[in-house]
């Protein structure tokens, strides 16, 4: 089956923003009398805002609904971005349009609604999507794999159709098991767990590595490694 749509995670992958959200649920859990630790944040990584706003509201031991949490973290995030602290990581913008202009292309994210749509808003990007998803707006949140399948839905496409860019261990599980060919962007600060790296059929260095690759696989070029 020939690869012909590409699906990109956010938070890691086209935006230097993952360090933000740790600062807001650091700050909250502090305004709370809460230590927030590097373990929580890994626990929570991939998942969908309601997911995670459940934890923390738990985590910080808040008599603030989980709605009331994720909309003070959100309200964070969405000022952080505005402010331009955001920015795309090196290479990101070219290889979104380049690719975007061959296929079609979705985002499938962890994020709120309102952050993706800041963010995309914010650096000129939105027009180059075809179809956006965020995890609240499936059932699960990654390491499932609902919001990859959805996205690729939007797009006409099977999981088995798609390539999919990931730089967290929940992140790569879910692409993987939505079917798509996974290309890992390893997160320096919060890099893959070891099993989860082995599920992607490559591991790229940065974006511009990224962009060669994606665009090897839909030329063909990867075919046969890929078995497709």
């Amino acid at each position: 089956m020939a690869l012909a749509a590409v699906v990109f995670d956010l938070d890691g992958v086209l935006v230097d923003s993952e360090h933000l959200w740790e600062e807001n649920w650091v700050a909250y859990a502090a305004r709370h009398r809460t230590e927030w630790t590097a373990e929580d944040t890994a626990s929570v990584q991939g998942m969908s805002a309601p997911e995670w706003a459940a934890y923390l509201a738990k985590r910080s031991g808040t008599p603030e609904s989980a709605v009331d949490v994720e909309r003070a973290v959100v309200d964070g995030m969405i000022a952080a971005i505005e402010a331009g602290e955001a920015p795309l990581l090196p290479g990101a913008g070219e290889m979104v349009r380049e690719v975007s202009a061959k296929v079609p292309v979705a985002l499938a994210s962890s994020a709120a609604r309102r952050v993706i749509d800041a963010v995309l808003d914010k650096h000129g990007l939105t027009g180059e999507f075809t179809a956006t998803v965020s995890s609240a707006e499936v059932a699960r949140g990654k390491p499932s794999p609902d919001v990859y399948l959805e996205a690729a839905a939007r797009l006409g496409r099977s999981g088995e159709e798609c390539l999919g860019v990931e730089d967290s261990s929940n992140g790569i599980r879910a692409a993987a098991a939505a079917g798509l060919t996974v290309i890992a962007l390893p997160n320096p600060v919060y890099p893959p767990k070891p099993d989860a790296l082995e599920l992607a059929a490559e591991v790229a260095e940065n974006n511009d590595d990224v962009r060669r690759k994606l665009l090897a696989y839909l030329s063909g070029e990867f075919a046969e490694a890929s078995g497709r």
